[in-house]
């Protein structure tokens, strides 16, 4: 880990806990996960308890302590794309990844996560990929999206 980068992030923000939350969400935008080692120059830094950061990042779901891959795939079950079809796109991306939900491939190619709404019902069932929308999504049409990311 670059501890460089780390600093460098921490130190756009004031010292102090107010600027917890942003700090570590910079660090996962640049690394995509959180390790251990920036967590430890976080709670220096900002003068936080690793409990009260421990706390945060289990807290809320964008936050990962396990290594992400280069490319974060969501799929959204909920209802509108739930009946329109979201288990298929979710085995297709299963099947084209190697991975279920929650996890990442070897490689750290893909990250794979299912989300309850992603905003955008008329176009279910609907594919997020590194913040791209994809919908009215298909087994065939989840294939060739992900083949453009690889």
């Amino acid at each position: 880990m670059d501890t460089g980068k780390i600093e460098n992030i921490i130190d756009k923000y004031p010292s102090d806990p107010s600027s917890l939350i942003q700090v570590l969400i910079d660090i996962q935008s640049e690394l995509r996960w959180l390790p251990k080692e920036a967590l430890n120059l976080v709670s220096k830094k900002l003068d936080v308890a690793m409990s009260r950061i421990q706390h945060i990042i289990t807290f809320y779901k964008a936050f990962s302590i396990v290594p992400k891959g280069r490319h974060e795939v969501h799929v959204c079950t909920g209802t509108a794309c739930h009946v329109r079809g979201a288990t298929r796109v979710l085995n297709a991306v299963e099947g084209h990844t190697g991975i279920s939900p929650g996890e990442t491939d070897q490689d750290l190619k893909f990250s794979l996560d299912t989300v309850s709404c992603v905003g955008c019902c008329a176009l279910g069932p609907v594919m997020v990929v590194d913040g791209e929308y994809h919908g009215n999504m298909g087994s065939a049409k989840t294939e060739q999206v992900l083949k453009n990311y690889e």
